[in-house]
């Protein structure tokens, strides 16, 4: 009977799982490019919504390692529909600009930004993307 129940158990994480991955990949899956100090460059895929007229991404936790990468090193590439664009990353820590993203990915991305929030996100931080050819000093 125990056995039963863990099986059960078990099987309905692996769904629930597979199913939050399956959602979370049915709108637009942006490439971000960043690199180590040792210049090799890493690949993670992540959410993005075009707000205040640049591109944004989230780290849903301030200590994954492409977000030390990109707070290392902010020149950065975006790959978007096989377009990899230059841009300058700047890390927004504020609530003003939190909430203000935290309502673009919810109206993009609608309950599977909740579900996701729910199950990974713990101090989310926005980051927006400046294009290089355009970004000020």
């Amino acid at each position: 009977m125990i056995r039963r129940l863990a099986l059960g158990l078990f099987l309905a994480l692996v769904a629930v799982a597979a199913l939050t991955y399956w959602a979370g990949e049915q709108t637009e899956v942006a490439r971000l490019r960043t690199r180590a100090a040792d210049g090799t460059v890493h690949e993670t895929k992540l959410w993005v919504v075009d707000h205040a007229g640049h591109p944004w991404v989230r780290v849903a936790n301030p200590r994954r390692e492409w977000f030390a990468r990109l707070r290392e090193q902010p020149q950065v590439e975006l790959v978007r529909d096989g377009r990899a664009q230059a841009c300058d990353a700047r890390v927004h820590d504020d609530p003003e600009s939190r909430a203000a993203l935290d309502g673009a990915f919810r109206a993009r991305y609608g309950l599977v930004d909740w579900w996701y929030g729910l199950l990974l996100r713990r101090g989310a931080i926005p980051v927006e993307l400046v294009p290089a050819t355009s970004a000020a000093p």
